[in-house]
């Protein structure tokens, strides 16, 4: 089986990925017309033959969520460049670059206690705007009794 490197320690099975070629817009003249120079690289994430953990699955595709599709493909496009080799290679390195975002786990959130001086500021404020709602309360003539 072979395998694409992406990076240190993230390798891929060549059969999970799936390039399409079309042909591509922007500058080249009647070049761009002839060539199918972009790239569109699909990625099954459902794929048997992905290598991934779940946990790192759930953040790519919380990080990917637009370019997945509703058959949780994977596609990025490129056509930055003119020549479709070149567009081969950035589609991979913008893969291998999603991929380790998601390999890396969020940081632990660590919780840290409100200062006394930013409880008083958020205490007054909350002061300021309850007398400002109640100054804005229907005036009522003085019941006599």
């Amino acid at each position: 089986m072979a395998m694409i490197e992406l990076g240190p320690g993230l390798r891929i099975p060549e059969e999970a990925l799936e390039f399409r070629y079309k042909r591509s817009t922007g500058p080249g003249g009647q070049h761009v017309n002839r060539t199918e120079s972009a790239v569109e690289l699909r990625l099954s994430l459902e794929s048997a033959s992905l290598p991934l953990p779940l946990p790192v699955l759930e953040r790519l595709r919380r990080i990917a969520r637009r370019r997945i599709s509703r058959e949780d493909v994977l596609i990025i496009h490129a056509q930055r460049f003119r020549s479709q080799e070149r567009n081969r290679e950035d589609a991979l390195a913008r893969l291998a670059d999603l991929l380790q975002g998601a390999m890396r786990p969020p940081a632990p959130r660590i919780a840290t206690r409100p200062t006394r001086a930013s409880r008083e500021r958020r205490l007054a404020q909350k002061k300021r705007l309850g007398e400002r709602k109640r100054g804005r309360g229907r005036l009522r003539p003085p019941e006599d009794h």
